[in-house]
């Protein structure tokens, strides 16, 4: 049975959460494990919209804090599907905070997600391919693959030596 290819348009998720008192450490400060646990939610959806199947999350890249977010900001997450796998989709996340009292919005984290579908039974299933429309989107596929390698690496899944797109980067032939 043939999976119809979607766009990365169709998994696009915008999620919205106002930063309270609870969400913030002593410094009113936005806890990182809070923004993860958000992060995580609106991947999952995203996910879940490309593969129309339950998904569970399998690996989460690097995430760095380019600044604070504080109480009373409201957290925008944005997420969309960068490439599907056989049986998995990478999701990339775009987080922005926003004072609303003052205007200002800024960028806040990004991060990647990898998510595999599962049947109800637990057991992994194809997902459907993935065709990219814009520049960005392409550029995006195009380095999905060299990511999951280093995923995969790092999980120590795949040997180094078998990472051909990945040492494209760094050795020419």
């Amino acid at each position: 049975m043939s999976i119809k290819a979607k766009h990365p348009k169709n998994s696009f998720t915008i999620m919205n959460e106002l930063v309270l008192p609870n969400d913030t450490n002593t410094l009113n400060n936005l806890m990182g494990g809070r923004l993860l646990h958000w992060m995580d939610i609106a991947a999952a959806i995203s996910a879940q919209k490309h593969c129309n199947r339950i998904v569970v999350t399998a690996s989460v890249d690097n995430v760095s804090f380019k600044q604070a977010i504080k109480l009373g900001d409201v957290i925008t997450i944005e997420a969309k599907v960068t490439r599907a796998f056989h049986t998995s989709v990478e999701v990339r996340l775009d987080v922005w905070a926003e004072n609303i009292p003052s205007g200002t919005r800024a960028k806040s984290n990004e991060a990647y997600y990898t998510f595999v579908a599962v049947d109800q039974s637990g057991r992994t299933i194809p997902v459907p391919e993935l065709t990219p429309e814009t520049e960005d989107e392409k550029e995006l596929f195009s380095g999905a693959l060299r990511r999951r390698q280093l995923r995969l690496i790092l999980a120590g899944k795949m040997e180094p030596n078998d990472a051909n797109e990945l040492k494209a980067l760094f050795f020419k032939e």
